[in-house]
């Protein structure tokens, strides 16, 4: 007697996908197929089975065996499907092939490119004067036309604010109207303990903004020595040789001590 699975070799007709439908067993409890041979007790289809287990499923090799079969397939659609999945399985981004291949295993992130930012062309601007703060000043403080009141007003306002640092030269100018009143003050530059940089531009610049008729320069010097130096007495000179140009007059240089401070035009040196 002819066995029934014996006829199924020569007729029944598998694609490599049939045959895994018949072999993953996620497929093979939905559809009953099994690979087991139940003529004579024997499983003909095993070692074809273990194949393409192990060519399509490669993380499933160690557990080969534990699929649940139930129901017959053809010997010669496995071996006609094994070259099809041989083929589809070189193919495949498996997580092996790429630790074979030294590929990441993960997706390729893109490349962050620098971007040059859009230069755009300088454009003509509106300016203006910005009053920083008040200073409540007392009535015979704002008249500033002595050495003493200069220096009692650098006292109140200069000495006495956050920004002021007492270790290092500081420069600043007090802007006066034509009837020698101050209308306020404004910081040229900060030094270090024994120099500071000065120009005649950045002395002026407010001065001319605020319609200044006059000027008084004033400094200190960390050591608590009044007395000028050189530089001090050279810088004096271009200043006044700049407000006469601008019809501004630099009325006196006070350079600020501890506790005393001296006048630049008391000691002669404006009439040189």
């Amino acid at each position: 007697m002819q066995n029934r699975n014996t006829d199924s070799l020569v007729t029944y007709q598998a694609s490599a996908d049939e045959v895994i439908r018949c072999v993953h067993p996620a497929h093979a409890r939905a559809s009953g197929c099994s690979a087991q041979h139940r003529a004579g007790g024997r499983n003909i289809f095993a070692p074809a089975v273990t194949q393409l287990q192990m060519l399509r499923y490669p993380a499933a090799r160690a557990q080969t065996g534990a699929f649940r079969q139930e129901r017959g397939c053809s010997l010669g659609a496995v071996k006609r499907a094994v070259p099809l999945l041989r083929n589809e399985t070189q193919n495949m981004n498996t997580t092996e092939n790429l630790i074979s291949t030294g590929c990441p295993a993960t997706a390729p992130k893109p490349i962050n490119q620098i971007i040059k930012p859009v230069k755009f062309p300088a454009q003509p601007q509106e300016w203006k004067i910005v009053s920083l703060r008040e200073c409540p000043t007392p009535d015979a403080m704002q008249q500033c036309e002595t050495p003493d009141q200069a220096a009692a007003y650098w006292k109140t306002h200069i000495a006495t604010h956050p920004y002021f640092n007492s270790e290092c030269e500081c420069l600043v100018v007090f802007i006066l109207n034509t009837r020698r009143r101050i209308k306020g003050h404004y910081l040229v530059s900060f030094g270090t303990m024994d120099t500071i940089l000065c120009h005649p531009r950045e002395v002026f610049r407010l001065a001319i903004m605020a319609s200044a008729s006059a000027i008084i320069i004033a400094h200190n010097h960390p050591s608590g020595e009044s007395t000028p130096s050189e530089a001090d007495i050279k810088i004096t000179r271009d200043l006044i040789r700049a407000g006469q140009l601008l019809k501004i007059e630099v009325l006196d240089h006070i350079v600020i001590g501890n506790p005393t401070h001296s006048s630049l035009r008391s000691l002669g040196y404006f009439f040189a």
